[in-house]
């Protein structure tokens, strides 16, 4: 590609034809070219944030809250790429939500040492193919084999999952989970930077308030897949006011030194004046690395867990094709409030507190208990 739009386009035109004609007048067959062709030239891009989407189906009978797939979350997850250092050994089970994974007696702590016979990592490497088979999407149906190891019993055994729709546990459907703990300390944790989500999250720091002095607040950001910028910039809010909490820099110009809008704390939320401690993982990503790099940058609190998952190339828009199917494709790119590149990067912890297989077999929560150290002294 030389840059001009014109030349690019005429030039992808005549290559295309070039092929397209080779091929049987059969209208399926060069449907299935054409989708094969987009859907290559989008990974091609090699953004987090560039998608398309075609062809979405929901399983028959599904209703609001089901979920499709094998059942578990583990400490990789799907956002995963194969550059150095996104993903680090071993692979384990955090979490089992229902269906196939519970069905086999799936427990957190598991380590996962093949995924249908491929190693998830490779000299220390994560395989990006080999864990994307861990979270299928509908219609995908292929069984997927685990060798599992249960480290406090050292034995190994091999179970087969069938992708399945399934009723998960009520409790992993939260938007916004909140408990008060001891010498009144503020535990928030929500999935991901939905509609509202800062409103709901700011209403229910408020509840614990009544009748009780916060000493400190522990915003738990664990596998927050992120959302909208907008509730990232309100969120922020309550912890500064007047500050940059991002920029959007044009395409051409991802280095910072040039044409990039600032986003802003959104100032019309009241401070909230508590000491803050935000847990990160690999599971943090988009909207949720825009917020945990501004607590950094910004100094507004610490940060503790591992590094963020590294992909927040930029906020993406939508447009729709001729076909109804929809391309996704982010028009800028992001950089921290010190104008660092996140994406593909990650944000790094300030206290490195990895969560490992046997602290989730014990149900033990070193981060969090990191946090409340630091919240007590």
């Amino acid at each position: 590609m030389t840059g001009d739009r014109h030349a690019d386009w005429a030039a992808f035109e005549a290559a295309w034809r070039r092929v397209a004609g080779r091929l049987p007048d059969d209208a399926e067959l060069q449907s299935r070219l054409a989708a094969a062709t987009l859907q290559a030239i989008v990974t091609g891009l090699g953004d987090d944030h560039a998608r398309w989407a075609h062809g979405a189906k929901r399983p028959p009978d599904s209703y609001d809250g089901d979920q499709y797939g094998l059942g578990l979350r583990a400490n990789v997850g799907p956002q995963v790429s194969a550059d150095p250092g996104t993903a680090l050994p071993p692979l384990f089970v955090t979490a089992v939500l229902g269906g196939p994974a519970k069905e086999a007696g799936l427990r957190p702590g598991d380590v996962i040492e093949s995924i249908n016979g491929s190693a998830p990592f490779v000299d220390g490497a994560v395989t990006p193919a080999a864990v994307a088979a861990l979270y299928p999407r509908y219609p995908e149906a292929r069984a997927v084999r685990l060798q599992i190891l249960r480290q406090e019993t050292g034995r190994r055994r091999t179970v087969t999952l069938k992708p399945e729709l399934f009723q998960p546990d009520p409790a992993t459907l939260q938007v916004v989970t909140t408990k008060l703990l001891g010498d009144g300390i503020a535990y928030v944790r929500f999935s991901g930077f939905a509609p509202d989500v800062a409103n709901r999250t700011l209403r229910a720091i408020s509840r614990m308030r009544t009748g009780h002095t916060l000493t400190g607040l522990v915003l738990d950001l664990r596998g927050n897949g992120g959302g909208s910028p907008d509730e990232a910039n309100r969120l922020l809010g309550a912890f500064a006011h007047g500050k940059v909490t991002a920029y959007q820099c044009a395409a051409s110009l991802s280095t910072g030194d040039g044409a990039c809008d600032p986003m802003r704390t959104d100032d019309s939320v009241p401070l909230l004046g508590l000491p803050l401690v935000v847990l990160i993982d690999r599971g943090c990503a988009s909207a949720c690395e825009h917020f945990s790099s501004a607590v950094k940058d910004l100094r507004l609190g610490q940060l503790v867990g591992t590094r963020t998952a590294g992909a927040v190339s930029g906020p993406a828009r939508p447009y729709l094709l001729g076909d109804n199917t929809t391309l996704t494709l982010p028009s800028t790119h992001h950089l921290a409030p010190g104008r660092e590149v996140i994406d593909r990067v990650g944000v790094a912890p300030d206290h490195h507190v990895p969560l490992t297989p046997r602290d989730a077999a014990a149900d033990r929560d070193p981060a969090l208990d990191k946090a409340l150290n630091l919240l007590h002294t």
